[in-house]
């Protein structure tokens, strides 16, 4: 990779799942365009997701490294992930479920590393969540350091993990997750356990968000870009906090035991269901 990376630039070159955007000094945005629900499969964890992630912070280091060059004390960045900018119906629908369950190593290898990265990210992380987030789309925005969420009164959204409805186990690196960004127990349990759907108002109110974003507008347009502009709002605020260079630093001890997790071999830990036959 050259020493300035050129924006917008589309993940993988052959048919592309995200774009990368630099709309402004120290912030980038990925947005996630695989077909309408930005499905979290395994091309679009290894061969988009990761590589953005790279991507961006090449960049931000670049630019620090230019602006030290020039004599300037900034530095700052903020990376936002939203859904697919022309809808608003998704933010992330999660993985792919049925192809998840057929590979092993797919929580070790893919989705695990993904999300321990956002959690060591070295710049405030911020999901612009512009509709549903569901199952590990959900997940993903936990991982970010800041979720701004449409606030639904155009469009229903909800943030929800409804594995429990379809029998799905919970993957451990997903409890260590929610433990780390919940607080309160009985939120956690309706998450977990209720499969609850939160409306944009619940999820503030119980702190799996941090704001909504007024999306009154008419078009279908409307309704993200008006996260966007939330999230730049915000991104702005934040971003100077890593101008130190310490913020992935510190969020990697903030979330030790979180990620301790993340990078055990999940497998060890696997449990079966119990076969229940009703006995007469």
């Amino acid at each position: 990779m050259s020493n300035e990376v050129s924006f917008p630039l589309s993940l993988p070159t052959a048919d592309p799942l995200l774009t990368i955007t630099h709309p402004h000094e120290g912030i980038w945005i990925i947005e996630l365009h695989n077909e309408q629900d930005s499905r979290l499969t395994t091309r679009m964890i290894n061969e988009a997701l990761r590589p953005a992630l790279d991507a961006v912070e090449h960049s931000w280091c670049a630019m620090r490294d230019r602006q030290a060059n020039d004599g300037e004390d900034k530095g700052g960045g903020a990376l936002i992930i939203v859904g697919r900018r022309d809808q608003d119906k998704f933010f992330s629908n999660g993985f792919d479920y049925e192809t998840v369950k057929k590979d092993l190593s797919f929580m070790n290898d893919t989705a695990n590393p993904l999300l321990a990265r956002l959690l060591t990210y070295p710049i405030p992380t911020i999901a612009a969540i512009n509709g549903h987030a569901f199952a590990a789309g959900m997940m993903l925005s936990l991982a970010c350091d800041y979720r701004i969420m449409t606030d639904g009164s155009r469009r229903r959204a909800w943030m929800c993990m409804n594995e429990i409805h379809f029998g799905a186990p919970w993957p451990l690196s997903f409890t260590a997750i929610l433990n780390a960004k919940v607080g309160s127990p009985v939120t956690r349990r309706r998450v977990a356990l209720e499969g609850h759907r939160f409306t944009p108002s619940e999820a503030l109110r119980e702190g799996i968000v941090d704001r909504l974003a007024n999306s009154t507008g008419k078009s279908v347009g409307n309704g993200t870009e008006e996260v966007l502009e939330g999230a730049m709002k915000l991104a702005n605020e934040v971003k100077m906090l890593a101008s130190r260079g310490v913020w992935g630093a510190i969020n990697t001890y903030l979330y030790k035991d979180c990620l301790e997790v993340l990078y055990s071999d999940t497998r060890a830990h696997e449990v079966e269901l119990p076969n229940r036959k009703a006995k007469l």
